[in-house]
């Protein structure tokens, strides 16, 4: 079984920084895309970035500029750098990759644990 594992959140003051990563027991390659997404209260989960099996990436509006994903093949990582973090930034967030089977109906999506981001003064 895949198995996804994300560290590095915390708290932190508004402004700073925090580097998220997400370790897999697979090599990232396998992967078809990877992406982290996040769960704020009161709010439903959303993509914050993606990266996709060609190397594309994708941010959601709310981290343009402020945020990066980036992999670490030899680390088998995936990894979010948060810049210039803001109190509505906290949230959960969650590692996933998907893999994509002959048959859509073998598509796969996996979710690591979980990794707290609390922003706060």
């Amino acid at each position: 079984q895949v198995q996804l594992v994300e560290s590095g959140g915390g708290s932190v003051q508004p402004g700073g920084s925090l580097k998220l990563s997400c370790a897999a027991s697979t090599s990232i390659s396998n992967f078809d895309s990877m992406a982290w997404y996040r769960r704020a209260p009161g709010q439903q989960r959303e993509l914050v970035a993606g990266v996709s099996s060609g190397g594309s990436t994708n941010y959601a509006d709310s981290v343009k500029g402020r945020f990066t994903v980036s992999r670490d093949n030899a680390r088998n990582t995936f990894d979010l750098q948060m810049n210039t973090l803001k109190p509505a930034d906290t949230a959960v967030y969650t590692c996933n990759a998907q893999t994509r089977g002959l048959n859509p109906k073998y598509d796969r999506n996996y979710w690591g644990q979980g990794t707290l981001v609390f922003v706060s003064s």
